[in-house]
């Protein structure tokens, strides 16, 4: 039975999502973006500016594909459709976690134990978020970052490609740390932290 999947945005994340997707067991995808131009593909599957009305019908699924947190979260929120959660073939995931719907887990990422993903999240390409850790929704960890064991990951937080939290660490909601930073002590005030280990350079 063929598997259709709307992915929402057309830009770099979304083709990644599209990536992932055509591995999991999709076969059928079509992007929806209201800037995309006719004629736009990705690996053959067509871009266009509005949801076909047999969508329902039709039993297709969707999935939010902005990597920008607080855009990923309007799009879940005003999603038609059924979500799906898109695991990669090549990611490892550990016993008992738990996925939040709308989420990606993507190529070579690594979710120990336990762990909790929320909604609309992505753990990107060789993430690591260790056991017990909890990734709040509409949060993003990106390529190769760690969060390791038992830390405590808020709501729209972006923890940026190569960095790492260490154990037992809080971040508070709408939180970003740079790329390559090094998280040692819990977050308690949204803004940008950055440098090793990270503070905090504006809100």
């Amino acid at each position: 039975m063929t598997k259709h999947l709307f992915i929402l945005g057309f830009g770099g994340h979304a083709r990644s999502v599209g990536n992932i997707a055509l591995s999991s067991g999709f076969d059928d995808l079509l992007f929806i973006d209201d800037q995309a131009q006719e004629g736009e593909e990705f690996a053959g599957f067509p871009a266009v500016t509005v949801l076909p009305n047999n969508a329902a019908d039709a039993g297709w699924l969707v999935f939010p594909g902005s990597g920008d947190n607080a855009r990923r979260r309007a799009q879940y929120d005003s999603a038609l459709l059924p979500l799906a959660t898109l695991v990669a073939p090549t990611a490892s995931v550990g016993t008992l976690c738990d996925i939040g719907h709308g989420s990606l887990i993507a190529h070579q990422a690594h979710l120990g134990p336990l762990t909790k993903i929320g909604r609309g999240a992505i753990i990107n390409s060789g993430a690591i978020v260790d056991h017990e850790s909890i990734i709040g929704d509409f949060s993003h960890v990106s390529v190769n970052a760690t969060v390791a064991g038992r830390c405590r990951i808020g709501t729209e937080v972006t923890i940026g490609a190569g960095a790492t939290v260490i154990d037992g660490i809080s971040i508070c909601d709408n939180v970003t740390v740079g790329a390559g930073a090094t998280v040692v002590r819990d977050i308690e005030a949204p803004g940008v932290y950055i440098g090793t280990p990270a503070r905090r350079v504006h809100g």
